[in-house]
Order: C-alpha cells, then sequence, then structure tokens
C-alpha cells in the first residue's frame, strides 16, 4: 500500500456503517432465545411427566405451542445470522460464497418450516 493517509487507504471499501443492524438483529434474536429457553426449561420441569401425551396436550395449547413457534424462528434466524458472518468472513470466492449462502437460507428456510409445521401439527390435533 502506499504512503497515503489514513483515510486514502480505506476509502472505496464500502460502507462503515452497513454492518450494525445486522448485529443489533444478532443482538435481539440472542435475547430473545435466552427469554424463550428459559421459559421452555421451566415449563418442561414443571410437567408432571415428559410423555406423548404430556407433551403433545400441554404444546396443543394456544401460549405454548405460539412460543415454541417463536423459538423455532428466533433460533434459525439467529443461526443464520451468524452463519451468514462465518461465511462472509471465511470463504473467499464470490461464486463459492454466493453457493453456500443460498444453501444457508435453503436449509434455514426449510428446517424453520418443518418445525413450525411440526409444532402447528400437535397445536391443532393432527399428532400421529
Amino acid at each position: 500500500m502506499g504512503s497515503g493517509t489514513s483515510l486514502g487507504k480505506v476509502r472505496g471499501l464500502g460502507s462503515s456503517h452497513a454492518g450494525a443492524h445486522h448485529w443489533l438483529l444478532q443482538r435481539f434474536t440472542a435475547i430473545g432465545n435466552v427469554v424463550l429457553t428459559i421459559w421452555l426449561v421451566t415449563s418442561i420441569m414443571l410437567l408432571p411427566d415428559l410423555g406423548y401425551a404430556t407433551v403433545s396436550g400441554w404444546i396443543s395449547q394456544p401460549v405454548p405451542a405460539t412460543a415454541m413457534i417463536l423459538l423455532v424462528i428466533c433460533t434459525f434466524w439467529h443461526a443464520r445470522l451468524g452463519l451468514q458472518v462465518l461465511i462472509e468472513d471465511y470463504v473467499e470466492n464470490s461464486g463459492t460464497k454466493f453457493g453456500v449462502i443460498a444453501a444457508l437460507n435453503l436449509a434455514v428456510i426449510g428446517g424453520g418450516a418443518f418445525a413450525i409445521f411440526s409444532v402447528a401439527r400437535l397445536a391443532l390435533g393432527g399428532a400421529a
């Protein structure tokens, strides 16, 4: 690099404020994960037993089903944000980076949709 000023060395490398939104979302999802995980562990500990009938009866109530779906969304979103940063930092080839981020998005959407479908099916009484 040349002997220019510090500002001249970084000019044209991108916006310095573009990552704040991503960083805040990651922190908000982390807080949501902590709160909802504490709720989940406490709720499971308060159940009389951990049999299928008891747990499916509990999850079929509106509040636990809604909170569980929120936990699924928050967890998958948080995982996607963290893995996206990891990919952006360590995958150098732009084509490979695009492919890996596309695969990540598909995995997160697929896994989240399957988890939400499973909770909704239990909540609506369609247990197999």
